[in-house]
């Protein structure tokens, strides 16, 4: 009998532990968490809850690699397409929902797993973070908007990284919103934001998972993943968001890809400078998310992306059920 067929049962009863299983994969962009995802997902009767905080918005589909409604119908996904381009979801909105979510699909005796590779969204969740409330600072927020406006994105996050590195290192320099808001809560509460989330009641029991390729194969996947991009209509993508009124000043359209997109569709630069940019801007975003996922941390289980990473993957979390004592879960054969 193999490891999976071993993992049939009656109910979703956890013995010894009141903790969620939760199944946690993450990777660099572009390294194929999407596709790993969904065959696990599928065959473990899973359900993905979304860790990428580019996925929230809608009609942002192509410059964001969103999962496409064929592969949302086969395995249902969550926290994707729920807020409008102009909407902000802070880290302790996305928390709230995630834990919501994860908690309905463990109710409905399905596995959840947690995808993605904004690094801070996914420790929020697996170490419980308890995330201040701090108070907006209106008036500071508008000084240090206006010296961003002044000094330019770059400097700014400068600025931060000179007072809380670690901050730094998970900000997109270009997002003036977030290092905005890093720098008023430093200068606010005098404290690192970095320091201002601390663990609390850890809800779930995490497998964590991280893909990786050579950083050779990874960069060559972001060149045909950005040049797919374009074929798709990604430019037009664009447009339309424009066309429906939406301003190219919002955080949103700073992203990678879509600020190099407004700004050629402005005249401001050609579109072989945007593609080049996009590409230099998604290896410095890859190397970030390294600093979030350490390849020596011992809580996260590697696999090189190849042939069998699927069937490697798939046996590490069967085998895993089963020394947790998860009663059922149900798996395609």
């Amino acid at each position: 009998m193999s490891s999976l067929d071993k993992l049939q049962g009656e109910s979703p009863l956890l013995e010894g532990t009141s903790k969620i299983p939760l199944v946690v994969i993450i990777g660099p962009t572009a390294v194929g968490k999407t596709e790993i995802a969904l065959e696990l997902a599928d065959n473990f009767e899973g359900e993905i809850v979304s860790a990428d905080s580019r996925l929230f918005y809608r009609g942002m589909n192509i410059g964001t690699a969103k999962p496409t409604s064929q592969e949302r119908l086969r395995v249902p996904h969550h926290l994707i397409d729920v807020a409008e381009p102009d909407e902000t979801w802070s880290l302790a909105l996305f928390q709230a929902e995630a834990n919501l979510a994860i908690q309905k699909i463990y109710g409905r005796h399905h596995l959840p797993f947690l995808v993605g590779g904004t690094g801070q969204f996914v420790r929020a969740i697996i170490e419980g973070w308890k995330i201040p409330p701090a108070q907006p600072n209106t008036r500071l927020r508008t000084l240090l908007n206006h010296w961003g406006e002044q000094v330019g994105a770059d400097e700014l996050h400068t600025k931060l990284f000179m007072l809380d590195p670690e901050a730094a290192n998970s900000i997109d320099p270009s997002n003036v919103r977030r290092t905005v808001r890093a720098l008023e809560v430093i200068l606010t509460t005098g404290k690192r934001f970095s320091e201002q989330s601390t663990s609390g009641h850890k809800f779930y029991q995490p497998l964590q998972l991280g893909l990786n390729r050579p950083r050779a194969e990874l960069y060559q996947r972001i060149d045909d993943r950005i040049r797919k991009m374009l074929d798709a209509g990604f430019i037009d993508e664009v447009q339309r968001i424009l066309d429906a009124g939406y301003s190219p000043e919002l955080p949103t359209l700073s992203a990678i890809g879509y600020g190099e997109v407004v700004a050629y569709l402005q005249g401001k630069i050609s579109l072989d400078e945007a593609i080049v940019m996009m590409k230099r801007r998604t290896r410095e975003f890859v190397r970030r998310q390294a600093n979030w996922f350490k390849e020596n941390d011992p809580e996260i289980h590697w696999f090189r992306v190849g042939e069998d990473t699927v069937q490697e993957m798939g046996k590490l979390i069967a085998d895993w059920l089963i020394s947790i004592h998860w009663i059922k879960i149900a798996t395609k054969k």
